[in-house]
This record gives structure tokens, C-alpha cells and sequence, in this order.
């Protein structure tokens, strides 16, 4: 037996037993996954390059100190890489901060006399926006610039400077692990990347020079620790001088953990740039332990070839539930090693023990026998998908099935996909509605007369996780026996895991498309990463949600189904190009951060949805109200389309 368990002491693990006398929590409801063997790569656990960041641009932290005269002033080097250079100022609305830059040649010069225009606006997502001051400038010397900022004594100190940098040079990074759990060490990598004239792409010191990379961490609490990062190999898998940097941080308390990427250098063509990524690490408490090996026993619903698959665990909290994901394998005629299926959901430990529901005419699909073991297993926070306890392979005291049946008449069905159904979801309500659904830090944004036999859904404003976020709409849905969604945003993925993890009146919609989405970022965004790392400064709007990055929106896809994919009906939209000589976003600051085409918020590439069904992408369309073109959310033609199509 191969084990990866939480090591907890045995005074703790006495603690963790479940008491019998506590008072009763609310039944989960939750499907019974299962898929065929040909589905394993999708549900096993992400590479933790899925998630890479890759910037043109930095966000680099200001912090103005006083002078011998009273005035605050911040210094600092400006990378200018060619004769055009957006810079971004953000800081509290009533500052007094006055830009100066000084040239290679030494000229200082006020930045609103240099810039060839100034624009004010917003830099954010929805409702979580930070004031901004987009300065332009054409024709500059190339070269390393300096940068003053003054302020009188009373003017917030504290901001950053986001500054753009030539695209053709990138600097990518991500965690080398995923295992962000309370305790252990996590370490981030990263490298410059770039493209020669012949298009070959560079990597490490081919793209370019670093002359220094620092790890900027914020901790839950507060503290703010800069670290060096290092190009001396991580863990046998890079050489060191490779030009591939890793530094590494202590998560010695749960919570969200902002880590930034900083890099000074230059470019393969030797031109001195500045580059950072940003990134969201929710670390969680170790709240579970395996203790054994797992066993089959007859489940006390679903038939006489549903078995409940049970590992014996120690937990931490008893109405904590999780989302478990493993394989099941047993043993072909030969006695090689035979696939039978994968199997998982939500689950909460009960009694001491873990429980997966498995269905026996897979074991009769696979043609496989004994001995059987559960391999890959991995049990994940549900919030952030971190794992929390795993094992590489359990022995799985599985009988073999009683029915018999020949595999080729044996069709999968939605019970052996998704578990037995609850009787109770044809009693408890009736009727039949189309709920529409907002997003993060968001209210209602659907024009409610453009749709039919419709109710909104509303949790204004609020940062939600995916799971949180798909039980709220359970619970307003409950109203009607049936409902089908057409989302905005977040709640474009809230609606496909309330479908993928948990009984409710979706899997009664009938009539249509079960759920609609429009500029979801199934695949996360980078905005999510560049406004935590803003909000640890400012401290205001709806707060850090890990679901929406790169590499949350990685971890929370590697646990979907593709059949619950398959009921998704998604579109995505960009802004409309004008002129080549004229800069064309949808908000001029995020357009700084994230990659065309992309909606202000969400960049197409990251927009889509692997197994969905993608219903096209138009231009013209931002990603919400107040940015350069209309909302995507007020197109009454697509409205009228999903009206008609969606299922209720």
C-alpha cells in the first residue's frame, strides 16, 4: 500500500472522531460520479503548468517615504523598450501623486506633459475596480528611464505602477506543486520566454538576461516577505543556469497567500525590461487523514449492483465535505492490469469512512476481474480543489458483480454516470422556470423583459467560490420543480458545477439548453491574480477569488464530467477593432494585463470551455457596462436566441 496521507499526531486523530451526539448537518444531495477509463487524463490532477501566467507587463508595488523637505517621494527604473509606453498609475481617488520621468539622457520632464494623453478610468472586474490613470506616450528614447513619484505629506502612500512592455518578451511562471495545503514549503518557477525572427520560440537565456527575480508573498495576516528566487535547478527537474528561477515560501497558516513574481533584465536584443506575474495561493487547514485500505459494501440504495466503496478516514470537522476523484482498476484474463472506471463527487466522511458509490456493470463493461485496487486517489478541498489526502494505490476489496450480462448489450447510462436519483426531486416543487445569473462581485445584468417564464437570481456583489456560488442557485431554484440557467461571468461555471456535482431542478430541464453562458472564464483570467495582489494594498471590493485564476480554473476542470460539460451552451465576444494605428481594447487599463482578443475581463483563448459547445464569438461586445463598446449581456438578438432555446 502506497500512501500519501496528512500526517496528523494520535492525540489529534482521537480528537477528529466524528461524534454520534452532534447535531444533524444538511444532506449533501450529491451525484455519484462515474466515467469509462478513456476519461482518466481528464480527471486526473492538472500539471501545475496548466495554470502558467504569462506577462508583457508590470505591476510594480510604490511606496512613498518622506523627505528632508516633508514631501513624500518614491524612486524607481523604467524599462522603455521602444518608442511606445503605456504606463498605468493606481491609487486611492483624492492622491496628489505628480509623475516625473528623466530620460537616458538625463531631461526630466513631467509625465502629463510628456504623455500624449491621459485617460481616467477603472482597473478591475465588475464591481471590484481600483481608480487608474493611464498615461500615454509616443516617440520616446529607448533605454532605461527613471521615474519619480511626489506627494505632500498627506497623500496615500502606498500604490503601483503598472507599465507595459514589449509583447515579443514574456515572462511565464507557475507553482511547482499544487499541494498548498497548511505547513508545507511552495515554490513558484519562472523563466523569460520570447520568439526569434525565424518563429522558433526561446526559452530561459535564449529569450533574455535576468539580472534579478524576486518572490513577493502576502500572507493572510498581513506580513509582507520578499524573497531572492535563485537559477539553481528545483528538485533534479532544472539545470541550474538554465535560466529558469525558483524561490520558495513557508504556508505556515491557511488562508489566501497573494505571491508575485518580479523580474529586472533584458531582452534577448539586449533592451532592459521589467516583467511580473501574479498569483492566488489558497492554502488549507489539513483536515483529513487516510487510515487504511478500502472495501465495497453493498450501498443501501440503488440496486442490487450499487456498491459503496469505503475508505476509512479521520476528519477534521464533521460537516465538512470534499470532492474525491479516483480509478478503479482490476486485473484482465491474462492477469495484466485492466482499467475498469473512474469515480468521484462530493462526499462527506460519515462514521469514520469515506464513501464512493460505484455501480457494477462497469466492472461488466471492462471485462475485468480480480484483484481490484483504487489507484490515483485524491480527496480535494471543495473550494479551492486542493488536495488534502492522497494515495497512489489502495487495495479495494471489491466482489465481483452478480448480474450477467454480456458487456456489448450494456449501455452507460445517467445512473451508472451520475448515481441513483432522488425521489424526492420529482415531489418537492413544481413548475418550470429559466433562472438568470449574474457573476462575481456582480448584481442582476440580464435585461429581465428580453426573457420568458424567467426569475433572477440575485447574491449582489459577493465573492463566491464555485461550489458556494452553485449551491446558493440550488437553493433559489428550489422554488420550481424544473429550472434551467442562462449565466453571466462566474456564474457560467457556478451553473456547471451545481449540474456536474449535485442534484437539482437542472437535471429536470427539459425543452432545450440546459445552461447558457456568456464571457464565462471557464479557463480563469489573469485579472484575478493582478487584483489580489491589488487588493492587499488597498483593502476594499469583494475580495480574492482562486477560482477565477489560471490555475484554480485548471484544478476545478480536472474533476468535471464531460457529459456535464456537454450540456453547456457558451459564447464569447471581444471588442471591436477600428483602425491598425489605434489601440483597441475594451477597458484601457486590463487591457495592459490580458491577451487579444478578449472582452475586458476574460480573453477568448481562456473563455472556452473543452467538451462545451461553443456558439460562437462576435465583436463588438465587452465583457460589462461602462467600458468601450456595449455590454455582452444587452445583446437582445442573442438574448432572444437562448430565450427560445433554453431549457426550463
Amino acid at each position: 500500500m502506497k500512501l500519501k496521507p496528512l500526517l496528523l499526531s494520535t492525540a489529534s486523530a482521537l480528537l477528529l472522531q466524528l461524534s454520534t451526539s452532534a447535531a444533524a448537518v444538511e444532506p449533501l444531495n450529491a451525484k455519484q460520479l462515474a466515467g469509462p477509463p478513456s476519461e482518466f487524463a481528464l480527471m486526473a490532477a492538472p500539471h501545475p503548468a496548466a495554470g502558467a501566467v504569462h506577462s508583457k507587463a508590470a505591476l510594480v508595488p510604490i511606496e512613498l517615504s518622506q523627505d528632508k523637505s516633508g514631501r513624500l517621494v518614491w524612486r524607481g527604473q523604467l524599462p522603455v523598450e521602444g518608442p511606445d509606453l503605456r504606463l498605468l498609475l493606481l491609487a486611492d481617488e483624492g492622491h496628489s501623486w505628480q509623475l516625473d520621468l528623466r530620460s537616458p539622457s538625463g531631461r526630466l520632464e513631467k509625465a502629463a506633459g510628456l504623455a500624449k494623453s491621459i485617460e481616467r478610468g477603472g482597473f478591475g472586474m465588475e464591481a471590484e475596480r481600483f481608480p487608474s490613470e493611464l498615461y500615454r506616450f509616443d516617440g520616446l528614447q529607448a533605454g532605461l528611464w527613471s521615474a519619480e513619484i511626489s506627494a505632500d505629506a498627506k497623500s496615500p502612500r502606498g500604490g503601483f505602477l503598472l507599465i507595459e512592455g514589449d509583447p515579443a518578451t514574456e515572462l511565464s511562471s507557475h507553482p511547482a506543486h499544487l499541494d498548498f495545503v497548511q505547513g508545507r514549503s511552495i515554490t513558484l518557477t519562472a523563466q523569460l520566454s520570447g520568439a526569434a525572427k525565424s518563429g522558433r520560440v526561446l526559452l530561459g537565456h535564449e529569450a533574455g538576461s535576468v539580472d534579478r527575480a524576486d518572490l513577493r508573498v502576502s500572507f493572510p495576516d498581513g506580513r509582507l516577505q520578499t524573497l531572492a528566487m535563485n537559477d539553481q535547478g528545483l528538485d533534479g527537474d532544472a539545470v541550474a543556469g538554465d535560466g529558469i528561477y525558483s524561490g520558495s515560501f513557508k504556508a505556515t497558516d491557511a488562508g489566501m497567500h497573494t505571491a508575485q513574481v518580479l523580474v529586472h533584465g533584458s531582452s534577448s536584443e539586449g533592451r532592459a525590461l521589467i516583467r511580473s506575474t501574479e498569483h492566488v495561493i489558497p492554502v488549507v487547514e489539513p483536515s483529513l487523514q487516510l487510515l487504511g485500505d478500502a472495501r465495497a459494501i453493498s450501498a443501501k440504495q440503488g440496486g442490487p449492483e450499487r456498491l459503496s466503496i469505503e475508505i476509512p478516514v479521520a476528519a477534521a470537522k464533521r460537516d465538512q465535505h470534499y470532492r474525491a476523484v479516483a480509478e478503479v482498476w482490476g486485473r484482465d484474463a491474462k492477469g495484466q492490469p485492466a482499467p475498469v472506471a473512474w469515480i468521484g463527487g462530493m462526499v462527506r466522511p460519515e462514521a469514520g469512512t469515506l464513501a464512493l458509490g460505484f455501480d457494477q456493470r462497469w466492472q461488466l463493461l471492462s471485462g475485468a476481474q480480480g484483484p481490484y485496487e483504487l489507484r490515483n486517489l485524491r480527496i480535494e478541498d471543495p473550494d479551492h480543489f486542493v488536495t488534502v489526502a492522497s494515495a497512489k494505490s489502495l487495495p479495494l476489496a471489491l466482489p465481483e458483480p452478480s448480474l450477467k450480462v454480456a458487456a456489448d448489450r450494456l449501455q452507460i447510462d445517467d445512473s451508472m454516470r451520475m448515481g441513483p436519483r432522488p425521489a424526492e426531486l420529482d415531489t418537492k416543487a413544481t413548475g418550470r422556470r429559466l433562472v438568470l445569473v449574474h457573476g462575481y462581485c456582480s448584481a442582476g445584468v440580464w435585461p429581465a423583459a428580453q426573457f420568458s417564464t424567467a426569475s433572477t437570481f440575485l447574491d449582489s456583489f459577493q465573492n463566491r467560490t464555485h461550489d458556494q456560488f452553485a449551491q446558493r442557485i440550488r437553493t433559489f431554484g428550489a422554488q420550481w420543480n424544473s429550472f434551467g440557467t442562462v449565466a453571466h461571468s462566474q456564474g457560467g461555471a457556478a451553473s456547471l458545477h451545481l449540474y456536474a456535482f449535485y442534484w437539482s431542478g437542472l437535471d429536470n430541464a427539459t425543452g432545450g439548453r440546459r445552461i447558457q453562458s456568456v464571457g464565462t472564464p471557464y479557463q480563469g483570467t489573469n485579472l484575478a491574480g493582478v487584483l489580489a495582489a491589488l487588493g492587499n494594498l488597498f483593502g476594499v471590493g469583494c475580495g480574492t477569488n482562486s477560482n477565477l485564476t489560471y490555475s484554480g480554473a485548471a484544478s476545478w476542470l480536472a474533476g468535471v464530467p464531460t457529459w456535464a460539460r456537454g450540456q453547456v451552451n457558451y459564447y464569447t465576444t471581444a471588442f471591436r477593432s477600428t483602425n491598425w494605428w489605434t489601440n483597441d481594447y475594451c477597458n484601457f487599463a486590463s487591457d495592459l494585463v490580458l491577451s487579444d482578443p478578449e472582452d475586458g475581463t476574460v480573453e477568448r483563448t481562456y473563455g472556452q470551455l473543452p467538451g462545451g459547445i461553443n456558439r460562437g464569438h462576435v465583436t463588438g461586445q465587452c465583457h460589462t457596462a461602462n467600458m468601450r463598446d456595449p455590454a455582452q449581456y444587452r445583446d437582445s438578438s442573442r438574448n432572444s436566441v437562448m430565450n427560445s432555446n433554453a431549457a426550463r
